[in-house]
């Protein structure tokens, strides 16, 4: 009898283990399949399981590849259906346009800062972004190709082209908005395409990155927030938040110009252009200064915590 007893708990002692082995490969291919973004570390406070990507509205690098691509597609199939050529432009070349944020060839960010502010009613020419004469992120992330196509149009041709990929804000290119987090401004075929790859949520100007939302909730960076907000108010300007002050001069300069070219601006509107473009460098100058002395460091710690390992 004791034999018989020794034998059946062996026997259920086996099938225990092996009942754990198998739920242990179950749970591993699990947790692998489920895998394609990264976890928080560890140390991240509050926060359970699978965080957004770091690339722009909470993307992982492979979505951002994927939807550079399916929206220039349809970029060029769009411009086609209107009578325009447009050589959908690959991932590699917008995101140039996206890196070449603040920046001109043999120039440095603090550099460009220092000059031009952000770029954005300091470089105003209310033309297309492929006749500026300066290596621009809106004409980089176009791609030699589609600038060639618009300048060998008649002037005519040039405006219907223009008007027809960007709609009524030649300067919301398909890369400035990606790296300004702005769709809110995109029009004509360029806004079609994107329409279909992004969520009407990320089409508001309103819209904010989910991995930086999650980052702002941080308590040291709440402190390092309102220390910002305060250092900029000691330089003269009433923003309580980095995000704010690009969007404000976008706001400012579109009320000035209504986004018409540079020449038939009236005397009075060149005058208020001409002030806002002090006003951007000024303002800009601030932001990079109260940012490196407040917000960077903490940021840069509390983002180290929170994402750990490279994205997919």
């Amino acid at each position: 009898m004791r034999v018989q007893d020794s034998a059946n708990t062996s026997d259920g002692y086996l099938f225990r283990r092996a009942g754990l082995f198998l739920l242990s490969i179950f749970l591993l291919t699990v947790l692998v399949a489920c895998g394609s973004r990264p976890f928080a570390s560890p140390g991240s406070p509050n926060v359970q399981g699978p965080i957004p990507g770091k690339e722009e509205f909470g993307m992982t690098r492979q979505e951002l590849f994927t939807a550079i691509e399916n929206v220039e597609a349809e970029i060029s199939k769009c411009m086609r259906e209107a009578g325009f050529e447009y050589v959908a432009v690959d991932y590699n070349t917008v995101r140039k346009g996206m890196n070449a944020d603040k920046t001109l060839p043999g120039m440095n960010e603090r550099r460009f800062v220092r000059e031009y502010g952000f770029g954005i009613s300091t470089l105003y020419t209310g033309l297309a972004p492929q006749l500026s004469e300066l290596r621009t992120p809106a004409q980089i992330g176009l791609g030699e190709q589609n600038v060639q196509i618009y300048l060998n149009l008649s002037p005519a041709d040039q405006v219907a082209y223009s008007h027809t990929l960007f709609g009524e804000h030649p300067d919301a290119t398909f890369a400035v908005a990606l790296e300004t987090e702005d769709l809110s401004r995109t029009g004509g075929c360029t806004r079609t395409a994107i329409e279909k790859y992004f969520t009407p949520e990320q089409m508001t100007s309103t819209y904010f990155n989910p991995f930086d939302a999650l980052i702002d909730k941080d308590p040291r960076v709440v402190e390092a927030n309102a220390k910002f907000a305060e250092c900029m108010r000691d330089a003269g300007f009433e923003y309580n938040h980095e995000k704010e002050v690009e969007p404000d001069m976008r706001k400012r300069l579109d009320a000035i110009t209504g986004a018409v070219p540079l020449e038939t601006l009236s005397s009075d509107a060149l005058a208020q252009l001409k002030e806002l473009q002090a006003y951007e460098v000024a303002a800009a100058t601030a932001t990079i200064s109260c940012e490196e002395r407040y917000l960077d460091p903490v940021v840069d710690r509390v983002e180290r915590e929170y994402y750990a390992g490279p994205q997919q």
